[in-house]
C-alpha cells in the first residue's frame, strides 16, 4: 500500500536534501481502519536516521567518493545525504513500497548516482559489495540479532567499514556490547524532531 506523502527538507550545515515521507497521521488513520495489518515501521523518519545523516555531513570522509550501501533504509535519508558526495549509493530495503518511495526521492533530488534496490539481509547476494555500509535503527528485534551479527561480520571481513546508529534501548545493550570490540569510534548525538523530546542516539563506526 502506498500512503499519502509529504516532502521533508533535511538541512544540516550547508547540506540539504528533500525526502518524500508518508504522512504519519494518514498512516495512523489507515492502520486504525485495519489493525490486523502489519504496522509500516519503514514509513517513519526515525531519530537514528537523522543522527546517521548528521554524522555523515560532519564526517564526510567516510562516504566521499565511495560506493555506499544502506540496508533496511526505510525512507532512505542517510542514503540521500551520502549521495551528495559518494561516487555511488545503493539505497535498499526488503519492502517494495519502501523502495518505490526511495526511488521517487532520488528523482526529486535529481541524483544520478543512486539506485534503489530490493535487498533482504537474510538473503544478500554473494556479490554484494560496498566501500562503506550504513545502518540505522536495525537492532530492534532480538530475534534478528544473530542474523545481523552474521551480516556485519561478512562486511567487516571484506574490509568494509560500517556506520551504525541506534537509540539506547535496554533490550539492544547485549547487541551493542558484542560490537564494542570492533568499534573504532563511538559518539552520542541528541536528536529532536518536530518539538518532540530529545532522543539520545549512539553512533558507532565498526572496522
Amino acid at each position: 500500500m502506498m500512503y499519502p506523502v509529504k516532502n521533508v527538507c533535511f538541512t544540516w550545515q550547508d547540506k540539504t536534501v528533500n525526502l518524500l515521507v508518508p504522512d504519519e497521521e494518514e498512516v495512523r488513520l489507515i492502520y486504525n481502519r485495519d489493525p490486523s495489518a502489519a504496522f509500516p515501521y519503514w514509513a517513519r523518519l526515525w531519530p537514528s536516521a537523522y543522527a546517521l545523516s548528521r554524522f555523515i555531513v560532519e564526517n564526510n570522509e567516510y562516504v566521499a567518493g565511495k560506493r555506499v550501501l544502506e540496508l533496511a533504509a526505510g525512507v532512505g535519508l542517510p542514503s540521500m545525504v551520502a549521495a551528495l558526495s559518494a561516487s555511488e549509493v545503493c539505497c535498499s530495503d526488503y519492502l517494495p513500497e519502501a523502495v518505490e518511495l526511495m526511488q521517487r526521492s532520488t528523482q526529486l533530488n535529481r541524483f544520478n548516482n543512486v539506485r534503489c534496490e530490493l535487498l533482504n539481509w537474510h538473503h544478500l547476494p554473494e556479490t554484494t559489495r560496498a566501500d562503506v555500509l550504513l545502518l540505522s535503527d536495525i537492532n530492534y528485534d532480538p530475534a534478528e540479532f544473530e542474523v545481523l551479527y552474521g551480516v556485519l561480520a561478512k562486511f567487516l571481513n571484506n574490509g568494509t567499514p560500517i556506520l551504525l546508529t541506534t537509540p539506547q534501548r535496554l533490550m539492544a545493550r547485549p547487541f551493542i556490547a558484542k560490537l564494542l570490540p570492533l568499534c573504532t569510534r563511538n559518539e552520542e548525538l541528541v536528536i529532536q524532531q518536530d518539538g518532540s523530546e530529545d532522543v539520545r542516539i549512539s553512533c558507532l563506526v565498526l572496522q
